[in-house]
């Protein structure tokens, strides 16, 4: 009796496993490994490796080496790679930049953030960004230079690590220790300053107060003379997908003008959420103003 009441599960954890296994094999009938290739090729540069050669790439895809000169060839053709001078090294051409920027210009979030970043520059007379997370660096997505610009520019595309940042401390807001403890699993953190938090705990106690306040104010904490005003952009499940800043080129500034401008970027903050969201009024969202 057991046995045969056992035998209906066994079988239907047979038929999902078969069924999965067709969905894989289904799925794999579409990809095209050339394509495939091509992009784990170029995925294989790095900021902190931007010349690879061809034997370099084929030890790491464990291609033949016949095999990455045609993804080279054909992708120096598409104008995606580009010989290094003098050097047997590829590096990333302005193919990849054309990419990035054609998808930055596409997002919802680029598109309203650039016009609410623009005034906020104009109100506070300083450079203001909008910065989103990969990983474990922010990334810039869009600027609006102030008369500073020349002191702090920053330019789109730029990468800075989150967890030195007043900036990446909004980004990461909303994870739990556990969850940036999978971000983070090493320690001690790299120190940019003597301010950076080097521990997860120390990192999450910064983060917790940033998310109290609705803001995060960094003064020399990451470069040396600048002070950095950040507050959060949420999206409709209300977790945090950007954040808006503005660059003030001294290393403290007074309470007189961090009062002055702290609500404009807060204000700059919900006006995207708002925007992002489709919303009349950002109140009710984390981080408004009450």
């Amino acid at each position: 009796m057991n046995t045969v009441a056992k035998m209906p599960r066994t079988d239907a954890k047979d038929r999902a496993k078969a069924n999965a296994s067709a969905d894989t094999a289904s799925d794999e009938r579409y990809l095209v490994p050339g394509l495939a290739r091509g992009l784990q090729l170029l995925g294989c540069f790095s900021r902190s490796e931007r010349e690879l050669t061809g034997a370099e790439l084929s030890r790491r895809l464990a291609l033949p080496r016949a095999s990455v000169f045609r993804l080279l060839h054909t992708l120096e053709q598409m104008g995606f790679v580009e010989r290094v001078p003098d050097s047997p090294a590829y590096k990333l051409s302005l193919g990849v930049l054309r990419l990035g920027f054609e998808y930055l210009s596409s997002m919802e979030l680029t598109e309203h953030g650039r016009t609410i970043i623009e005034e906020l520059r104009n109100q506070s007379g300083f450079s203001a960004h909008l910065v989103v997370r990969d990983g474990r660096d922010v990334v810039f997505v869009q600027k609006a230079a102030g008369p500073n610009a020349v002191f702090h520019s920053i330019q789109v595309g730029a990468r800075v690590p989150a967890h030195a940042t007043v900036l990446g401390r909004q980004l990461l807001s909303d994870l739990d220790l556990a969850g940036l403890r999978q971000v983070y699993p090493e320690e001690p953190l790299a120190a940019a300053t003597p301010r950076t938090p080097t521990t997860v705990k120390a990192l999450k106690a910064l983060i917790d107060a940033d998310r109290t306040h609705g803001y995060g104010i960094s003064q020399g904490g990451f470069e040396t003379g600048i002070t950095t005003i950040a507050a959060p952009v949420f999206n409709e499940q209300r977790r945090v997908v950007a954040a808006v800043s503005i660059t003030v080129p001294q290393q403290q500034i007074s309470p007189e003008e961090t009062e002055r401008l702290v609500p404009l970027v807060r204000q700059a903050a919900q006006q995207l959420t708002q925007r992002l969201n489709h919303l009349p009024h950002a109140a009710g969202w984390p981080g408004a103003k009450h």
